[in-house]
């Protein structure tokens, strides 16, 4: 079977490697879709602070069962599936306590370990998570960055009635303005620098779009929000100018979540975040029960993913599709690898 692989940072080739059957408690997968992911463009530029080379891509996917190992009995051949890319130790303190997503040993498929860019991948049953049949490949394989902004909203904690701003309007923050207004947040104002990108962030539903090269993110939160401002600000862009943003414009005593990966070492006004006492918190990846979470708002139509996805790149164009992101920064919300034909 093919399996792509980048050997440096903007270096993909593709391989032949053998099919491997499932063993005990393993599934084999046929893999549909790949979604491109901003994390995989840093590793793409070499900027991604975890992962080394050679790596194989791919935890955003879609797939169908294709074969079941000895003991998998909750699952059948030609089920629509996803799967949650981490691998954990299982005993660790985070593991032990239900927190495995911030296992010490953590692993993530097409960082640290094997991703699903291939056309089969084998994989233990545990980490497959099924679809309604009425869902799409293509949304399918949208539901892992949409479980990152399900748990982002959770670790925020109570979203109904509150007033959330968001910066970023790439495909994370859109997630994350349509799922704390699913969750019951009173009022999203999103920001960017980008119209085109806020342009579609109203049309998914958030109620004030900015951009913060024309308007001050203080002054946009006071017309927005305003003398009390935000509940929460979620920094979904990850530089330093998002994140002293949200630091000089918070309301005191307010909360702040880190989103997005910083891609360089960070240089935040922590002498600010500590004299107003806010809560600078974070968000890392995901459990299954925001996975469950992100299936049952897409399928309730709370959230609607169809608008995101911007392209669809076959297989072999891996390189392709990441040089037209490069190239169409401002108008690209969601690329997808077309790896295998739907049934």
């Amino acid at each position: 079977m093919l399996q792509q692989v980048m050997t440096k940072p903007g270096k993909i080739i593709f391989q032949n490697i053998p099919c491997t059957p499932p063993g005990k408690h393993e599934v084999l997968l046929k893999i549909i879709r790949i979604g491109v992911c901003g994390s995989d463009i840093h590793v793409w530029h070499g900027k991604h602070p975890f992962t080394s080379y050679p790596v194989t891509q791919g935890h955003e996917v879609s797939a169908r069962v294709e074969a079941l190992g000895e003991g998998v009995t909750d699952l059948r051949v030609g089920q629509k599936v996803t799967v949650e890319p981490q691998v954990v130790c299982g005993k660790c303190y985070p593991c032990r306590h239900g927190k495995y997503n911030l296992c010490e040993s953590l692993k993530v498929m097409g960082f640290q370990t094997t991703g699903t860019a291939s056309e089969y991948f084998t994989v233990d049953a545990g980490k497959v998570t099924p679809l309604p049949e009425s869902m799409s490949y293509d949304e399918g394989a949208m539901i892992e960055p949409l479980a990152v902004t399900v748990h982002a909203a959770r670790k925020a904690g109570e979203m109904a009635g509150k007033d959330v701003a968001i910066l970023g309007a790439g495909p994370i923050g859109i997630l994350l303005a349509q799922t704390v207004k699913a969750l019951g947040a009173r009022k999203v104002m999103i920001t960017d620098i980008s119209d085109i990108r806020l342009s579609l962030a109203a049309s998914c539903g958030a109620d004030e779009t900015v951009n913060t090269m024309n308007m001050d993110f203080n002054q946009a939160l006071l017309e927005c929000f305003g003398p009390d401002k935000a509940d929460y600000i979620f920094d979904c862009a990850g530089n330093n100018i998002t994140i002293n943003q949200a630091i000089r414009s918070a309301r005191k005593g307010s909360t702040i979540i880190l989103v997005a990966v910083f891609a360089d070492m960070a240089q935040a006004d922590l002498a600010v975040l500590n004299d107003h006492e806010l809560d600078l918190n974070t968000t890392m990846m995901y459990r299954h029960e925001d996975y469950v979470e992100a299936i049952r708002l897409v399928n309730e139509g709370k959230v609607r993913l169809q608008p995101l996805m911007t392209m669809h790149f076959p297989f072999r164009e891996y390189e392709a599709a990441y040089r037209y992101i490069d190239d169409n920064r401002e108008k690209i919300m969601k690329v997808l690898i077309d790896v295998g034909e739907e049934k």
